[in-house]
């Protein structure tokens, strides 16, 4: 889908229910932990998008038996008890940092492989040093066939088993000490992190840390797992949630709201669920129980000052949404997603600019005033021309889907495209079905 999809806007106030994917980031750290774990592992909810099929393929290649049905949304994973099958392989990686950061720091628990990397070209510009250094001083030893601490590497490794402590330079992503402590989990002796320099995205690495016990301690399975069945339940994208919690400010909503299915009292594990609470504070009323999040609109919604680094893949979802606010919206602590699928915080400015609006661009953020008079403008302008205001996604998914919820907004009032998303395949890499779930929730909005 590499064409330009126009967004139809809602005509109706949101009402319905979504139901959100699994999570990315758990799914392909249980992929991870469950190849590491000695018992086999069935993952219940997991996600089935690009950066996960990349993390299968690879587990794959390196021997790990893995049964996918797409169908039940489960992925059943043959461990080996913290041994790494094969001792050769190639393994692309694309654009997934997750897979990017993990496979190689797991990797160092064989005792003599060579194991080739590579990736998208995004992915050669993508920050690694910070693991490669830690692995290079456990014994790894990397060739790097282009610039030097980046992707492609061969990668020869030395089992890690060690008295010892190695410091662990996180400070360009928690992805890196993610990495190192579930390689450390395993590996034979006592390994010690010692992490320096700035830390960023905390609760990802608490994620981490609350998930390593339940598989190398011997598999605990979920409480509600029926019997003895090796069961372990993938919370649904908190991150994905953060578009749709917008989706009222654009769209309009009902009383008492709609439904975001899977998302509630019972997500523990991501940080990314703090942007409900950032909702709250813009104006959005939000009511939780064990299962679902209620949303229902408020009287008006307001431009705010928040420093976003607990909770940083979200930040997207505000600054699409700021033309409508009312006041400026200033949004800091998010240097590090200049390094991530894009230089995020540069596309975000880029394209709101290209909208009318006022943004003042930072080291680690953003200012975005509001103009909805010139949006109106310029979407007026490009509708008589047959030529919509358009969208570069830069192939960056969050891009992408945040944008996606501004064109909700019935902006000229005739319930017709007045934005276009470029490339919107791009929400493969973690939810391929968006935009067909944004199209049904408009369409459940319409009915009486």
């Amino acid at each position: 889908m590499k064409d330009p999809l126009p967004i139809t806007p809602f005509t109706a106030p949101v009402k319905g229910r979504v139901e959100l994917p699994g999570s990315k980031s758990i799914t392909n750290r249980a992929l991870m932990l469950a190849a590491l774990c000695r018992d086999p592992v069935t993952l219940r909810g997991a996600l089935f998008s690009r950066d996960t099929e990349i993390m299968i393929k690879a587990l794959r290649s390196l021997g790990f038996k893995i049964a996918a049905n797409t169908k039940a949304k489960t992925i059943k994973v043959e461990g080996h008890g913290g041994m790494i099958p094969e001792a050769k392989a190639t393994i692309n990686v694309g654009n997934a940092g997750t897979a990017a950061r993990f496979l190689p720091a797991m990797l160092c628990l064989k005792k003599r492989g060579t194991y080739i990397f590579d990736g998208d070209e995004a992915m050669r510009h993508r920050p690694m040093k910070g693991l490669l250094d830690a692995l290079r001083r456990l014994g790894a030893e990397i060739e790097f066939k282009g610039q030097p601490d980046h992707y492609p590497f061969v990668l020869h490794t030395h089992r890690i088993e060690t008295q010892a402590t190695v410091e662990v330079d996180a400070s360009a992503s928690s992805q890196i000490l993610s990495a190192m402590m579930m390689a450390a989990a395993w590996t034979k002796g006592h390994l010690e992190l010692n992490r320096v320099g700035q830390m960023i995205s905390e609760p990802f690495v608490q994620m981490t840390a609350k998930m390593i016990p339940r598989f190398n301690k011997g598999f605990v399975p979920d409480i509600d797992a029926p019997g003895f069945d090796q069961f372990y339940h993938i919370e649904p994208d908190a991150t994905a949630a953060s578009y749709f919690v917008m989706l009222p400010i654009a769209a309009g909503g009902a009383v008492p709201g709609y439904q975001i299915m899977g998302l509630g009292l019972r997500t523990e594990l991501q940080g990314d669920i703090g942007f409900l609470t950032v909702a709250e504070t813009m104006g959005l009323k939000i009511k939780k129980n064990a299962f679902e999040t209620l949303i229902s609109p408020g009287e008006s919604y307001h431009g705010l000052d928040q420093n976003f680094n607990p909770y940083s893949d979200t930040f997207l979802s505000l600054a699409a949404i700021a033309p409508l606010l009312n006041g400026p919206t200033r949004i800091t602590g998010i240097a590090h997603t200049r390094k991530q699928e894009t230089d995020r915080i540069h596309a975000m400015a880029t394209e709101l600019k290209k909208l009318g609006q006022t943004v003042e661009e930072f080291e680690d953020g953003l200012t975005i005033t509001p103009n909805l008079k010139k949006l109106k403008t310029l979407a007026a302008k490009g509708v008589k021309a047959k030529k919509l205001l358009s969208i570069e996604t830069y192939e960056d998914h969050r891009v992408a889907m945040s944008f996606g919820i501004l064109g909700s907004h019935d902006l000229l009032g005739t319930g017709k495209p007045w934005l276009q998303i470029q490339n919107p395949a791009c929400c493969g890499k973690t939810f391929p079905d968006f935009f067909k779930v944004l199209e049904n929730l408009r369409k459940q909005s319409k009915k009486k």
